[in-house]
């Protein structure tokens, strides 16, 4: 049944980012009775397999249930004048094959590049703080202020994580071995699944002798790991953000080593571990990639929001329905929501193993996130930093500028806060200026603010929930301990923004909260994303496939899940 709906199509225009953004919001279309791929949710990964798949041949349409492109990754003007990265802010980890194939540049993504990139005021030290660039020499000054030894150190452990990122990096563009084809599937199945095992490989001919400290990073506290490198516990707390952001762990947690690895993964412009603001914010990103996919052919429908999929009597997937009874029928499924809203609310419960249910029932997707969007009237002016007579940006204000992070022992109390069932009296905080760099975000001598908090706990102590005034209260104190480091913060902000961990799941569909979907914890990782058996993009129902960050090798803007799942897909049509 063909239905009409806000529809992308190919985009017609020599400038193909400016063709895309009208086309976004004014063109109308009729949707088609049956495509060659459906992909379920119009998040940045979602759009890279139906990128990669159209540029394939495979006639694919992505269904996306808000009004919006870009799950997390989205571009909003919550207040007018000021247009927010509503949720992520931050790009790094978007693999590097994706820029070139899918040609994000030609279709118009802009990246500022922050240098440097992490600011750590002193509240109790006045002037002091630590600044951290890609300057090696300007870093080791910094780091000296607080220890020698460390400033001594930190080049070393810089060569150290970085050989560790370079080592997993096979790991994240491969899907993962199908175990499940290597014990149980037919021959070929099984020598397919060898293929897989070269990463693994590689990754081990990397390491060599250092396998041992690698697999300590992966299980260890990352207060174990760091205390091995440094003494000084500002250096400490600022790399420990790495390892807990996002994330329901406290720097004591064994395996939050890992989650500090998978953060410095990435790289800019040829820059590894590089960050950067997208101009136009995320949802510039998600445009480029969507225009990239349309201009192959491919079908993006906004405010279609799919309500089951379709499984044939032989159980096969065999396409979707939608919410307004529009049936859309398709050779493949891939699933860019996360594996509890797939498997637990899209999918008939009967045609799952009851094991498996059970599994994906008890994912751990708690989260800490309260993300904050704020609108200020001037730049904030840190007591350790304070600002240009002129009022323009100075080099810390691109920085991710953490708060409250002096000290490993704040993160823990913090942690244990939410524990209890309270959101953290001191909270975590990084707060992001994009529009020092991307002056487009926000009018004239204003800026956009944006504060990625934690601990938050999803329900509060005795069951409460977060009503205005709890969720209020929160801000306050959040605003509050930013005030303590830059007084007058408070009476800069003209409107704000915030999303609790149950807003979090509500608007973008992230289970508990979590922006990686499911935690990026040992158990839930490679082998077992997001459980054992079926962590190589299929499912148990054939034709089925999840493609986002539920699937390896997990969250952040990196678009890795959807390129994986994409060629798993194509070989799997080939097959047919």
């Amino acid at each position: 049944m063909a239905a009409s709906g806000r529809v992308l199509g190919r985009a017609m225009s020599a400038s193909p980012c400016s063709a895309w953004r009208q086309a976004r919001w004014t063109a109308q279309g009729r949707l088609k009775p049956e495509y060659d791929a459906v992909v379920i949710g119009a998040g940045h990964n979602g759009l890279v397999a139906a990128a990669y798949l159209q540029r394939l041949g495979v006639n694919t349409a992505v269904f996306e249930r808000r009004h919006v492109i870009g799950g997390a990754a989205v571009t909003e003007e919550i207040i007018p004048g000021f247009k927010f990265s509503r949720a992520s802010y931050l790009l790094s980890l978007l693999r590097p094959q994706i820029y070139t194939d899918l040609e994000l540049k030609k279709h118009g993504l802009r990246v500022h590049l922050r240098n440097p990139y992490s600011f750590t005021p002193m509240l109790k030290e006045g002037t002091k703080s630590l600044l951290l660039g890609m300057d090696m020499a300007e870093n080791q000054k910094q780091i000296a202020q607080f220890s020698q030894k460390d400033a001594q150190a930190f080049p070393k452990y810089e060569a150290f994580m970085n050989s560790l990122a370079l080592a997993a990096e096979p790991l994240l563009d491969a899907a993962p071995v199908d175990t499940e084809a290597f014990w149980q599937g037919s021959l070929l199945r099984r020598l397919r699944s060898l293929s897989a095992l070269m990463p693994l490989l590689r990754a081990g001919r990397i390491l060599g002798a250092r396998l041992p400290q690698y697999y300590q990073v992966l299980t260890a506290p990352i207060t174990k790991v760091l205390d091995q490198w440094f003494e000084s516990e500002p250096l400490k707390a600022t790399l420990a953000t790495d390892a807990v952001i996002g994330a329901m762990t406290s720097p004591h947690t064994p395996g939050s080593g890992y989650v500090l690895l998978h953060h410095v993964m990435g790289g800019l412009e040829g820059t590894r571990g590089a960050w950067g603001y997208v101009q136009g914010g995320m949802g510039a990103l998600s445009d480029a990639i969507a225009s990239s996919a349309t201009a192959h052919g491919a079908s993006i429908f906004t405010e279609k929001t799919v309500a089951k999929v379709q499984v044939s009597r032989g159980g096969r997937a065999q396409g979707v329905v939608l919410q307004d009874g529009s049936e859309v029928r398709s050779k493949v499924v891939l699933s860019n929501a996360s594996p509890q809203v797939t498997f637990l609310q899209l999918l008939p419960q009967e045609r799952l193993p009851e094991e498996f249910v059970e599994r994906i029932s008890r994912l751990d997707c708690r989260s800490p996130v309260t993300k904050i969007n704020v609108a200020v009237d001037r730049l904030p002016d840190f007591s350790a930093a304070p600002n240009a007579p002129g009022g323009q940006p100075l080099p810390h204000h691109q920085c991710s500028i953490h708060l409250n992070c002096e000290d490993t022992h704040l993160l823990q109390q913090a942690f244990e806060d939410a524990m209890d069932g309270r959101p953290s009296h001191k909270p975590m905080i990084e707060l992001c200026i994009p529009s020092s760099l991307d002056p487009s975000l926000a009018p004239p001598g204003c800026h956009v603010v944006s504060l990625f908090t934690q601990y938050t706990p999803y329900t509060l102590a005795g069951g409460r929930v977060w009503d205005e005034q709890e969720r209020n209260a929160y801000a306050d104190q959040v605003f509050a301990c930013i005030e303590a480091y830059a007084p007058g913060f408070q009476a800069s902000v003209l409107g704000r923004d915030i999303l609790m961990p149950p807003d979090l799941e509500r608007i973008f569909g992230l289970p508990g909260g979590n922006i990686f979907h499911c935690a990026m914890t040992l158990d839930q990782l490679y082998f077992a994303r997001p459980v054992p058996l079926h962590s190589s993009y299929r499912c148990p129902v054939p034709g089925l496939y999840l493609c986002g960050s539920g699937a390896h090798p997990g969250g952040g803007v990196m678009g890795a899940a959807g390129r994986n799942a994409a060629r798993v897909v194509f070989g799997d049509l080939k097959s047919m």
